[in-house]
């Protein structure tokens, strides 16, 4: 429920007092200097960690004295900037968050920012989340043994096996909690029907042996058995790729369309049919996908769609990524499902989740959770378009790339903001 009309405490007049008579940039720095220090081997490394710690501890305890524990914690972890944000989301909100739900790539790491390694001060502040009892969700297209490695090395095996972490992997086709037992592992495509197995299975052995050439020596082929992904063999967002993505849509699309044909019985009277069909289909219902097909030259004609094949398409989710990725999914296998999985193994029967992403599947758990009005959008601000503006719709939190620590003191913030209220201790 919206928090509308809590009257409460004036957090932002007390944090703006705070900010105006401390200098808490010195103090954040000297808390992230000694919370990230590298461990080293050398004594004057040492006493200048000693001396900062010191110096962190004595500037922290002041602001502590003259405003609480609570608020020198806010201090201490955001920027006035990001504290106001904070306010913002608890007065309109009155909740505090208890989940995470995180894509990876491009949200948490940025090739393009961050060496593809999710940041120290990611990583770090992700562990202080959840040793405050907020539960981590990861949400990706990569399979678990990836998730798996990096989680290990970044977050440390005792997070990763503490009961309260679980990694959605491969978009939806399977969830991994570990230690919960039998629900340790869930393959949600086992619920798949057979139907759309045999979909998948013709729509993936055709996407390059059956594809134009330009497409068969421009893309490799990504995913696994229910997302079949084109990628560029150029560099990602360069003009080469723009090309070459937008012609694999179109036989992307085409051979989903052979293929539900071929499922259902219903041929048409030629080829063109089938195509046709999903091209009408998939074009109503993305105007992005329809603008594709035009600069390709590929038909869109106005056709009356079987009702077994409409049903079909129905489950089937056709994916584009500009100069990017050109991809069909299940929809029974996407993020959301796989979201609502996690939680119900993790015991979160009233989520309210912040949910980072920078993709139209990520996009769909954010749909999914404020449909629910159970979670606070945030996305990179080079996110799709229609990510940033749902996002923005959402007055959610959007944050630069390499950046996701930004939105993650967000939270950190705010949920110090429903401890004071909770408890009535600052």
């Amino acid at each position: 429920m919206r928090n509308r009309d809590r009257p409460g405490v004036d957090h932002r007049d007390r944090l703006d007092r705070l900010y105006d008579e401390f200098d808490t940039a010195s103090i954040r720095s000297l808390r992230d200097f000694v919370e990230l220090f590298p461990p080293v081997d050398s004594t004057a490394a040492l006493e200048r960690w000693e001396t900062a710690r010191a110096d962190f501890e004595s500037r922290n305890a002041r602001v502590a004295d003259a405003f609480g524990d609570s608020y020198a914690e806010i201090a201490g972890r955001a920027t006035r900037e990001t504290a106001g944000r904070a306010v913002d989301l608890w007065e309109r909100e009155g909740r505090a968050v208890n989940a995470l739900v995180l894509d990876v790539d491009e949200t948490l790491r940025s090739a393009g920012g961050t060496d593809n390694e999710i940041p120290r001060e990611t990583l770090h502040l992700l562990t202080e989340l959840h040793d405050a009892g907020v539960p981590i969700v990861i949400c990706t297209g990569q399979t678990l043994e990836n998730v798996k490695g990096f989680l290990v090395q970044g977050l440390g095996s005792e997070l990763v096996h503490s009961g309260e972490l679980s990694v959605v992997y491969e978009a939806g086709n399977g969830v991994f909690t570990p230690g919960h037992g039998s629900d340790t592992k869930q393959l949600l495509y086992e619920e798949l029907a057979p139907s759309v197995r045999r979909v998948f299975e013709q729509v993936r052995s055709s996407a390059l042996g059956e594809a134009p050439t330009a497409v068969a020596r421009g893309c490799h082929l990504q995913g696994n058995e229910f997302s079949v992904t084109l990628k560029p063999n150029h560099e990602t967002g360069s003009h080469e790729a723009r090309g070459v993505i937008d012609e694999a849509l179109r036989h992307q699309i085409d051979s989903l369309g052979r293929a539900v044909a071929d499922e259902t019985g219903i041929d048409g009277d030629a080829d063109s049919d089938a195509t046709g069909w999903a091209r009408a289909y998939y074009a109503a219902a993305d105007a992005e996908i329809a603008a594709v097909l035009d600069r390709v030259d590929a038909a869109v004609p106005e056709t009356t769609i079987p009702e077994p094949v409409r049903e079909l398409f129905e489950r089937i989710d056709v994916g584009y990524y500009e100069a990017d990725a050109a991809e069909i999914t299940s929809l029974e296998l996407d993020k959301v499902a796989g979201v609502e999985a996690a939680f119900d193994v993790l015991g979160i029967d009233d989520p309210f989740a912040l949910v980072l992403g920078d993709s139209k599947s990520d996009l769909r758990v954010m749909e999914w959770v404020d449909h629910h009005d159970a979670g606070i959008p945030g996305a990179p601000e080079h996110a799709s378009e229609v990510v940033l503006d749902h996002v923005r719709e959402a007055d959610g939190l959007l944050f630069d790339r390499g950046d996701a620590g930004t939105p993650l003191r967000t939270v950190l913030a705010l949920n110090q903001l429903a401890a004071i209220e909770k408890t009535g201790r600052r």
